[in-house]
């Protein structure tokens, strides 16, 4: 089959590798529809990730129809068309069950959705069915892939940062997160959703999503903005979208006292002042987002028309030009690119 390696940074190509097989009982092998890049696979694509790059199969977000499963997978049959988070999760263990599947006591993340073929672990706890099967159109499609990861992560990162009516919700980031948090924020009924951008193609999807505000300031002057916005009090809540110390500062300084603080970007060499985040008062709640707890219901949304976040997905080209979506998303001529498999 066709999969994406990452030989080593900035050097991505697609290759012939065998096609994976059920291993252990609890596992499902699914033939993708749709695959696509993520912001942070570009971080080791520019030599940032702390682990180094060799001969990587890449990708975890993915849609697909079931192929083969193990004797123990109850809730899933061949022909199934599923979508699941880009972590493994069980399911059964408790911190599945207290809603955090993303740190699963039993199982953990993969890579190498950016193929024709991937076999999925703990494929009960992992994969949803999507009701009706494979959609015939493009969009659909697109929406549900979008609910893989970025929507999904956008989504807990307005919970986390308690979006809700009557509140003003500020987003760091533009990218396809960011933009998925301004959707979210926006759908769970905030009063007022603000989001930092100085690109107007990014800030164009966003008023789209939602936006009420778009600022293109950043550090301590994008968060007086905020505060200008609000009073002089700072948001209510803030969705952290891109992992930088210079985000995560932004995010803080936007947020009011008794705030809350969604981070979901992936961190690198970030490091919070003690004193500066003692006098913040703010609530922090973060990391891989928990994506297969809110799958049913960002499906069932999707499936009303009510949300649409396949919108982020800018361009779409067959897998074997993975190479040249990778180079586009580096240089930002692209938010996010979907992979036709």
């Amino acid at each position: 089959m066709k999969a994406v390696i990452m030989r080593a940074p900035g050097d991505v190509v697609v290759e012939k590798v065998p096609v994976p097989r059920v291993v252990k009982a609890g596992d499902a092998v699914i033939r993708l529809a749709a695959a696509c890049i993520c912001g942070s696979d570009l971080w080791p694509y520019r030599d940032l990730d702390e682990t180094p790059v060799h001969n990587r199969p890449m990708g975890h977000e993915y849609v697909g129809t079931v192929v083969e499963i193990g004797e123990g997978v109850k809730s899933l049959a061949v022909g199934d068309f599923v979508v699941g988070s880009f972590m493994v999760s069980d399911g059964t263990c408790e911190i599945c069950v207290a809603g955090y599947p993303s740190r699963c006591a039993h199982a953990g993340s993969y890579t190498g959705s950016q193929a024709e073929y991937m076999r999925i672990e703990e494929a009960d706890g992992t994969l949803v069915v999507i009701p009706g099967g494979k959609p015939e159109d493009p969009e659909l499609l697109a929406d549900y892939l979008a609910a893989s990861d970025v929507l999904g992560t956008g989504w807990f990162s307005a919970v986390a940062a308690q979006a809700g009516p009557g509140k003003t919700i500020a987003v760091v980031g533009d990218g396809a997160v960011g933009l998925c948090a301004v959707l979210a924020a926006k759908t769970l009924g905030s009063e007022k959703v603000i989001v930092f951008s100085r690109h107007e193609d990014r800030a164009a999807l966003a008023r789209e999503f939602g936006a009420d505000v778009v600022i293109a300031e950043r550090g301590a002057e994008g968060a007086q903005k905020v505060k200008e916005l609000t009073h002089g009090l700072g948001a209510h809540g803030v969705c952290e979208a891109v992992g930088t110390q210079e985000s995560m500062e932004q995010a803080l300084a936007s947020c009011r006292p008794g705030g809350y603080v969604g981070f979901v970007g992936v961190s690198h060499d970030q490091m919070i002042n003690g004193w500066d985040l003692f006098l913040s008062q703010v609530h922090l709640l973060g990391g891989p987002a928990p994506v297969r707890r809110f799958l049913p219901d960002l499906i069932a949304r999707i499936q009303r028309r009510e949300i649409q976040p396949g919108r982020v997905f800018t361009k779409r080209i067959p897998i074997d030009e993975a190479p040249a979506g990778y180079k586009a998303m580096d240089e930002r001529q692209e938010i996010k690119v979907l992979l036709e498999v």
